[in-house]
């Protein structure tokens, strides 16, 4: 009977991880790295809600060289919770689904912070890939709210 539970308790292991609410980082970013504190430009966004219902970052759209390196302000100018979360659209639709089906995960990647109303947090940010990424909230319903963009990195 014990073996049973064990074996029972190994199997559920991976489940109870995700509805435990935390995923952490650990894969390769194709966007970049994080980086130190030092040298760089500072871009601010905000994300909030409008009059209409929709969810939107300002600005709507973000443009950086391969190998800047950035200091992202994001503040949460809305009346609800939101997140930022920069990778490729293909992760970011991926993560979307996971956390359609957890949806109080939280977040310890260094691309992704997430804010409650009047918050602000940063991400320090390398762009190493020249590439077309998505910076977006994936909180269940907020992307198709609108609150996604896009993210190009330019050859250096």
């Amino acid at each position: 009977m014990k073996s049973l539970m064990l074996v029972t308790a190994v199997a559920l292991f991976p489940s109870f991880a995700l509805a435990g609410g935390t995923h952490e980082g650990g894969h390769d970013y194709a966007a970049g790295a994080p980086a130190t504190d030092g040298e760089m430009k500072t871009v601010e966004v905000s994300m909030r809600e409008t009059d209409d219902g929709a969810m939107v970052f300002e600005p709507q759209e973000l443009s950086f060289a391969a190998g800047e390196t950035v200091r992202l302000v994001i503040t949460n100018k809305g009346e609800l919770e939101h997140e930022f979360v920069m990778d490729t659209v293909e992760a970011n639709a991926e993560h979307k689904e996971l956390m359609a089906k957890f949806p109080e995960m939280e977040h310890d990647d260094p691309n992704a912070v997430r804010l409650q109303p009047g918050e602000t947090g940063e991400i320090l940010w390398t762009f190493k890939n020249a590439g077309e990424f998505e910076f977006a909230c994936l909180m269940l319903g907020h992307y198709e709210a609108g609150m996604h963009g896009p993210l190009n990195v330019t050859k250096s």
